[in-house]
């Protein structure tokens, strides 16, 4: 069973995340943001990924120590339940249309973490949460899931498209990326691990 379980709790937020890679879709998320719930609702249904988040914040003072611990608790579900990475396939890249916007997201389960965000948002919030909160979250992700992570927008003028199919894209690439592979012999590494 691929699965992981973890909190986080300071002075700022607590956080509660159950995580099984190898599920269905199924989630149920309360941040207190709602457009951040939505977001991470796409990355269970088109991840396959069974996700429950419960998150308590400052959402008084802003959402970014909100969006940024979830990150960070979510990576680290993400490295405990992939475990030794056996027969996993490591690499995954999806686009996503949506509308007129077109996103991309790469993944590679390297044990190295990396974030390469290049997006130019033409809004500075979606709803109530601030766009540059997506960054901030997937910094936090990547780093903690210590995976090397390329996101990209090649143009979009809606920035709730633009940022929906991050998220969607996220979740495809991540499934790719996580997926088994019986016939990978170990690790897929010359190095022998990742």
């Amino acid at each position: 069973m691929r699965t992981a379980e973890l909190s986080r709790h300071t002075y700022e937020t607590d956080i509660n995340i159950k995580m099984d890679l190898d599920g269905c879709g199924k989630y149920v998320i309360d941040t207190g943001i709602g457009f951040f719930n939505h977001m991470l609702s796409m990355v269970a249904k088109h991840g396959m990924v069974d996700l429950d988040v419960q998150a308590k914040g400052d959402l008084d003072v802003d959402f970014h120590h909100t969006v940024e611990d979830t990150g960070i608790v979510m990576g680290k579900c993400i490295k405990n339940a992939l475990g030794d990475k056996k027969n996993v396939k490591r690499y995954g890249t999806f686009f996503i249309p949506m509308d007129e916007s077109l996103s991309m997201v790469s993944v590679d389960l390297s044990g190295r973490p990396y974030l390469v965000f290049d997006a130019d948002f033409k809004t500075e919030k979606v709803g109530k949460m601030d766009s540059q909160l997506v960054e901030e979250f997937f910094r936090a992700l990547a780093f903690n899931a210590e995976m090397t992570l390329h996101v990209k927008i090649f143009y979009g003028k809606n920035t709730h498209h633009m940022i929906e199919g991050i998220f969607k894209a996220f979740g495809h690439a991540f499934r790719e990326a996580a997926s088994i592979d019986d016939s990978i012999n170990g690790v897929m590494s010359t190095k022998g691990s990742i």
